[in-house]
């Protein structure tokens, strides 16, 4: 028997109901959302404002209008961190960052002068909220972090950060790809002025579906501008939200199935979802140790870590140990 083991990834397989949902918005309704108003752009546009009232619920927005809906994580980062930097900005990050958060970040010190700061993180205990404060600087405009790492699986302790980033004035941006669906979030009580994630992974949806929960205390520029829906007969992109950061035609397939998997993740209830995950990945780690050549990257406070385990083999490439595992 072949088991998937590449979560953090993508999740699969997906609730049956994500497939049934999918296939049923292409097969039955199949129209635009908000771009006219015959029956079936009605439905889709009911079904886009289910999905942002499930997720502004879920994590606990200010509105369901501060909800912004992205193909996924990186399209969500890019939105905020291009919407809000401006030259010679300095911005703290971890140095566990995803390449969502880097390259953006990089790319504009490369054209505009921003200071980016890497921050020491530990892959066992994680970050240090002191470490976090004495680095922030006059200059210093937002904090961006991963809610737990793709490599160690650690959790930030984002609320204690986001206390630190409030009271210097400081913005505060929450990569929550590999939290959202399985840990708790209340973006009020984190602080976080953005919290982006994306629905391919622990929210169980398709590919190409994601967000962005935005608070009254952040202001971002529109990264993309174009047909919203709304205002048509101006030519200048909706100041209100969430269309001034919603432009095209979405993927609305995808919105029905992340909504149907929502629906999933609320039946069953996140915080099952999370223990389950951790005594899975208590009993990976317990299993890995006991087997010579093995190194745990990964640390081991399963109280404070997402189902993500990383491991080396000695004198063993990686992707060569994925490929013989896959095959045998």
């Amino acid at each position: 028997m072949r088991v998937y083991l590449d979560n953090a990834a993508t999740s699969w397989p997906k609730p049956a109901s994500v497939y049934d949902a999918v296939t049923q918005y292409m097969r039955t309704i199949g129209a635009s959302p908000g771009r006219s108003g015959h029956q079936q752009a009605m439905e889709a546009n009911r079904i886009v404002y289910s999905t942002r009232r499930e997720l502004a619920a879920m994590f606990n927005a200010p509105s369901d209008d501060h909800v912004i809906l992205t193909m996924n994580a990186t399209d969500g980062l890019n939105m905020v961190i291009k919407g809000l930097v401006t030259e010679n900005d300095h911005v703290l990050v971890s140095s566990m960052e995803h390449n969502a958060v880097t390259r953006p970040l990089m790319g504009l010190a490369d054209r505009m002068g921003l200071n980016v700061e890497k921050i020491p993180y530990d892959p066992v205990l994680g970050m240090d909220p002191a470490e976090v404060k004495k680095r922030i600087k006059p200059a210093t405009r937002c904090i961006v972090m991963n809610h737990a790492s793709n490599v160690s699986g650690i959790c930030l302790p984002a609320a204690d950060i986001g206390a630190v980033a409030a009271e210097h004035g400081v913005h505060f941006i929450v990569d929550g790809a590999q939290t959202a669906g399985i840990v708790p979030i209340d973006v009020q009580e984190m602080n976080a002025d953005a919290f982006v994630f994306t629905g391919h992974k622990g929210l169980m949806g398709p590919q190409g579906t994601g967000g962005v929960i935005i608070r009254d205390s952040i202001h971002l520029r529109p990264w993309r501008e174009g047909g919203t829906g709304s205002q048509s007969s101006n030519d200048r992109q909706p100041d209100f939200l969430p269309d001034a950061l919603e432009a095209g035609t979405p993927n609305t397939p995808g919105i029905a199935g992340l909504l149907a998997a929502l629906s999933y993740i609320r039946a069953v209830e996140i915080s099952q979802i999370l223990n389950h995950e951790r005594r899975l990945r208590s009993l990976l780690r317990e299993r890995l140790q006991g087997i010579a050549g093995i190194q745990l990257i990964s640390g081991g406070l399963e109280d404070n870590a997402v189902g993500v385990i990383s491991f080396t083999i000695d004198k063993k490439d990686p992707a060569q140990i994925g490929s013989d595992l896959d095959r045998r």
